[in-house]
């Protein structure tokens, strides 16, 4: 029989990296795009059992999807949809109750919770037995164990491809400044604070936070200023890591 379905809906690359590598043990096909439009294309050409989306996305966002596919039923048909978000504040968890959300993810998640949410959602649909997901870690304060269940091999590939996909983060970045564009910024901001978070930079995600939140409230010279420090911290990470494999 055919593996089951998943769509993930993410328009950050990192974060869709993170979900292939949690979920590569499990017999599960992963269809990918970034927006809501793409979704609603890949729902209409293909029967899925999990649909995992974030909220903040480029254009229409998760919400609308979620009420986009309550129209639709026959889109969506007998899918389990989770929220995938940073975003997941009570009064969002209050908005999504009356949209058929089965289950919300807050980024970071670790790949453990993540493993064992989907593997929950598809217990029902797949045909045969899957491994047995790995046990949601202790927080140790470490994103080693945190995120990647201890395995630090993968924490490292998982890292390695977030410093390929930085510079064009700080691009967006510059560009979303120069054109004085604060929701741009924003959700640079909002990609950046889940990422380092991740990969054990908790000073730089929280300065990204930061930012997210002045960007929330559309304040421009301070978006600015705030995305000057963060900018060259990053930078000089990028740098500093590039030293260390010469």
């Amino acid at each position: 029989m055919a593996r089951a379905r998943m769509l993930l809906v993410e328009d950050e690359p990192m974060l869709r990296r993170f979900v292939r590598l949690a979920l590569e043990e499990l017999p599960l096909e992963i269809l990918e795009c970034d927006s809501v439009a793409d979704a609603i294309n890949l729902l209409t050409a293909n029967t899925v059992q999990l649909i995992v989306t974030d909220l903040m996305l480029p254009g229409a966002s998760g919400v609308d999807l979620l009420r986009h596919l309550q129209t639709f039923p026959d889109l969506r048909g007998q899918a389990k949809v989770v929220v995938f978000s940073a975003g997941l504040t009570p009064a969002t968890r209050l908005a999504l109750a009356p949209l058929q959300v089965w289950r919300m993810l807050e980024k970071p998640v670790s790949i453990g919770i993540l493993e064992q949410c989907v593997h929950d959602a598809l217990a029902d649909a797949r045909a045969q037995t899957t491994p047995t997901p790995r046990a949601p870690p202790t927080a140790t304060g470490t994103a080693v164990d945190q995120f990647f269940g201890g395995d630090a091999e993968l924490f490292h590939l998982y890292r390695a491809t977030c410093l390929v996909q930085f510079p064009h983060d700080l691009a967006a970045g510059d560009h979303a400044i120069d054109t004085r564009d604060t929701q741009a910024l924003r959700r640079v901001a909002h990609s950046l604070k889940t990422v380092l978070l991740t990969i054990d930079l908790p000073q730089l995600a929280a300065r990204a936070g930061a930012l997210e939140q002045t960007c929330h409230a559309a304040q421009q010279d301070a978006a600015e200023r705030d995305w000057e420090p963060l900018r060259a911290a990053l930078a000089e990470f990028i740098k500093n890591q590039a030293f260390t494999h010469i």
